[in-house]
């Protein structure tokens, strides 16, 4: 018979981490108790979630939402995503920050490349004050976009990203290749779109918020070009082939999702950049 997880078993449970009980003194209390290893971490993870969501919707910040989330839960060195197996190098809670080892062939970076170089043009940002698009001086990038399904190339790599994130295809943006050369960057940002501009209503009409960001990169610059997460004093070098992912529940300084482009010192920086969003993408 399933053990069920009940109210007064979540309620038992929030009550031994606020009483300042470890995680790992829980577990086997509840181990002890009967309950099954992975019911038991489940009925924790759950739990504890949804008492620091109320807490913080309680302290005026909005609600947290499900986001794209790989399956790390025994600490695996690779993960299947589809065509492919992909290495976790890396990983990180908060923020929530996953460093992917071979997400792309050195094929597939070539081709992004080679097909993006003839519709590169000075990179916009989002507006949220008008809902429209901008040039942004804190951007000083060459950039383009690809539809989604585009071509046989991005739609491979956007059906491996959904499997590896667990998310849907069409939750997702077109995928955006950038150049960076010599003295350009994107100075720390969040990807999340501000509730309180008043262009944002008409940006979320096409899917919702932003809850997830890929950044995979293309090729290698010289010197610089890494992305830093200033918050927690992360950065993560741009390996050709490699990605890091991040994703934020809430649009809200506290996801700690602060993150940039640091300055290319030599050479040239080559990404592509995917952003997940809430619901289908339109």
């Amino acid at each position: 018979m399933s053990q069920q997880i009940t109210t007064e078993l979540r309620q038992w449970i929030v009550t031994q981490a606020t009483a300042g009980h470890s995680a790992e003194s829980v577990l086997q209390s509840m181990k002890s108790s009967g309950w099954d290893e992975d019911v038991a971490i489940e009925a924790m993870e759950s739990s504890l979630r949804e008492h620091l969501n109320q807490q913080a919707v309680a302290q005026g910040l909005p609600p947290a939402v499900p986001v794209p989330e790989p399956e790390l839960t025994d600490s695996p060195l690779y993960l299947d995503a589809g065509d492919r197996r992909v290495a976790v190098l890396s990983a990180m809670a908060m923020p929530r920050v996953v460093v992917f080892g071979g997400l792309l062939s050195d094929e597939e970076c070539d081709a992004l490349i080679e097909a993006a170089k003839p519709r590169m043009s000075r990179s916009l940002t989002v507006a949220t004050k008008t809902g429209g698009e901008e040039i942004n001086d804190d951007r000083t990038s060459q950039g383009m976009f690809f539809q989604r399904g585009e071509t046989e190339l991005v739609r491979r790599i956007e059906a491996r990203i959904a499997k590896l994130l667990r998310w849907p295809v069409h939750n997702g943006e077109g995928i955006q290749v950038l150049q960076y050369v010599p003295g350009t960057e994107y100075k720390p940002h969040f990807d999340y779109f501000d509730p309180d501009e008043p262009g944002t209503p008409s940006i979320l009409k096409r899917g919702g918020q932003r809850v997830g960001t890929v950044v995979m990169y293309l090729n290698e610059p010289e010197k610089g070009g890494g992305t830093t997460f200033p918050n927690v004093f992360l950065e993560v070098a741009p390996k050709r082939g490699n990605a890091v992912f991040f994703s934020y529940e809430r649009p809200h300084p506290s996801t700690k999702t602060l993150h940039g482009g640091a300055p290319v010192i030599a050479g040239e920086k080559w990404i592509a950049t995917k952003w997940l969003r809430e619901g289908e993408f339109r």
